[in-house]
């Protein structure tokens, strides 16, 4: 699991085979009292055969003193196929297959097939095939119900048996007697209709049959009963989860701190208004830092240190019509307000992608990543705070923002417009959320993309489109070309973020930089050229560009100062691998 191993004493083994990891871990179990195996209480996980030593404790039928090896006695056709022929025969259930239905060259030796090696094992109150030689002159299987020993006759609890062994149940006779493993395999749903069309059936058989399908839907009612009361018991409240109040460090990613001598001091006071506040011009504000106690001038009263005192507007979690479970807050929040810091385990890329490789593998659909930096990323889902209830929405009504706390990289949620009390609270997940793959939406919203991950379509961008189409029109008419305007890149060019960024002016570039990776406290006054068109070395107009940072070269220096790289042979310069 994500927090760790869980050894098999601690997880039920029947669950665990079916990969239903989440149950498998929870609930009461029973252990074996001779080997590291564990199950649920209750005849709905706890193997057949299996001897109770108290009502906590057990002997698993691994346990048997029989050689299944020789016992066993296997059916005359291909589980796969259904035909006869040269067969694979399993060694301790009756299972047999032709090798090229496994796509397999016929082994030397003892094989056991993939259901017996993954440690499936038959329950009880489950219909099966048995076979006991020429039971009642029949030479085929018949059908019959596992039985738990303690709900059949004392006399025939009283029948010889060993660990292992079961009680079964025969349809049509309704005869009791013990049997193994290797005499019995699952009946499927379906498997009355092969005996259809045969005269020569025995009455008594004929019988059996149809107990047995009665009785298999019966049990599969009780089954899917079960199941939808335990699905509606969970829906009202959300997966369980740990909350925590700040990021987890997990692995060999480091949380930075900073020197107080490195901390920006803004230049508000303590007599403002609203010193360091939504409205303020607090410089550590506008450039997304927050200010530090102990560095501000504003002191106690300053009003931006919202992540440090976790400042959050009182909400809730509420289950939504189509989106699972969601947040709502209970108060009206103003524009640019902060709503909630989005925390979790933070983690590598190297773990991000086995976390998302072990939830495909055990049919997760939910994923809480959150790219922070290229090697940093926040998975709130075993470990988080409210913020990882909020959906998605194209048209939200917050979003997310990368804040410098104490030297650290954070991620807030801060309110786009006035959210009145009651509203969901939501935000546009975009790319930067992991593991979501081509996931439907249900936002809802006007403007929905239809998909998780894929740009919404705006008002903007409906109106830029007929302004295109009719200047099109008008190019046609009259024959003259009409500049358009010019567009810049969503990240900077430097470090790769979005977020408030400055545009270079020089035509056709479309670079754009954030000021603190310019080393600049203010934008740049009137037409500004960024870095990429000057020499790193003289500062004269560059000739040679890096295509992945913004060093250049001019003639007198381009010369070894670039590569091709192996991306489409783009230039890179040496800072790149």
């Amino acid at each position: 699991e994500s927090r760790g191993f869980r050894c098999p004493q601690h997880c039920c083994s029947a669950c665990a085979a079916e990969r239903d990891l989440h149950k498998a871990s929870r609930g009461r179990m029973v252990r074996c009292l001779r080997c590291p195996i564990a199950y649920h209480s209750g005849d709905g996980c706890i193997a057949a055969g299996s001897l109770f030593v108290s009502s906590h404790i057990l002997i698993c039928s691994n346990h048997s003193k029989r050689n299944h090896s020789s016992s066993a006695v296997n059916v005359g056709f291909c589980f796969v196929c259904a035909r006869g022929g040269k067969l694979l025969c399993c060694e301790s259930c009756p299972a047999s297959f032709h090798p090229e239905c496994l796509n397999i060259e016929m082994p030397e030796g003892c094989w056991n097939c993939n259901d017996c090696k993954a440690g499936k094992k038959l329950r009880y109150k489950q219909i099966v095939w048995v076979k006991l030689g020429n039971y009642r002159q029949v030479v085929w299987w018949w059908p019959a119900e596992i039985c738990n020993p303690r709900s059949v006759p004392l006399n025939i609890q009283g029948l010889k048996h060993d660990i292992g062994d079961f009680p079964v149940f025969f349809f049509g006779s309704h005869d009791y007697y013990w049997v193994h493993q290797g005499r019995v395999f699952p009946y499927v749903e379906g498997d009355k209709s092969f005996a259809e069309g045969q005269t020569s059936i025995n009455k008594t058989f004929k019988k059996a049959l149809e107990e047995a399908a009665k009785r298999f839907q019966e049990l599969k009612a009780q089954r899917e009963s079960k199941e939808a009361l335990e699905i509606e018991r969970n829906s009202r409240k959300p997966p369980p989860y740990k909350h925590i109040k700040s990021n987890k460090v997990i692995g060999k990613v480091q949380i930075q701190v900073a020197d107080l001598s490195e901390i920006p001091r803004c230049n508000c006071k303590p007599s403002d208004e609203n010193p360091c506040g939504l409205e303020s011009e607090c410089l550590n504000r506008m450039l997304q830092y927050e200010c530090h106690p102990q560095v501000c001038p504003a002191g106690e009263r300053c009003q931006n240190q919202c992540f440090t005192k976790r400042l959050y507007p009182d909400a809730e979690i509420i289950k939504t019509e189509r989106r699972g479970w969601g947040l709502r807050t209970k108060r009206s929040i103003k524009k640019g307000e902060f709503v909630n810091e989005y925390v979790g385990e933070l983690i590598d890329e190297e773990e991000c992608r086995l976390r998302i490789k072990r939830a495909h593998e055990n049919s997760v659909t939910n994923f809480y990543m959150l790219t922070v930096t290229k090697d940093r990323i926040i998975d709130a889902g075993p470990k988080g705070n409210y913020s990882r209830f909020m959906n998605h929405s194209c048209n939200p009504n917050c979003e997310t923002q990368k804040w410098t706390v104490n030297g650290d990289i954070r991620v807030g949620l801060f309110a786009l417009c006035d959210i009145p009390a009651g509203m969901e609270l939501t935000f546009n997940y975009n790319l930067d959320c992991l593991g979501n793959g081509r996931t439907e939406c249900h936002c809802g919203a006007e403007n929905c993309s239809g998909f998780l991950g894929v740009r919404p379509k705006t008002a903007f961008a409906t109106a830029n489109e007929e302004k295109v189409k009719n200047a099109k029109l008008k190019q046609k008419k009259r024959k003259i070309k009409t500049e358009q305007k010019q567009m810049h890149e969503d990240n900077c060019f430097q470090c790769g973020d979005g977020g408030e960024l400055v545009m270079c002016d020089k035509k056709d570039c479309p670079k754009a930089y954030h000021l603190l990776c310019l080393n600049l406290t203010q934008p740049p006054f009137g037409k500004w050229e960024c870095p990429w068109h000057q020499c790193d070395v003289c500062s004269n107009p560059a000739v040679s560009f890096c295509e992945f940072c913004p060093h250049s070269f001019c003639k007198d220096h381009e010369k070894g100062a670039l590569v091709a790289s192996a991306l489409d042979g783009r230039l890179c310069c040496s800072a790149h691998d």
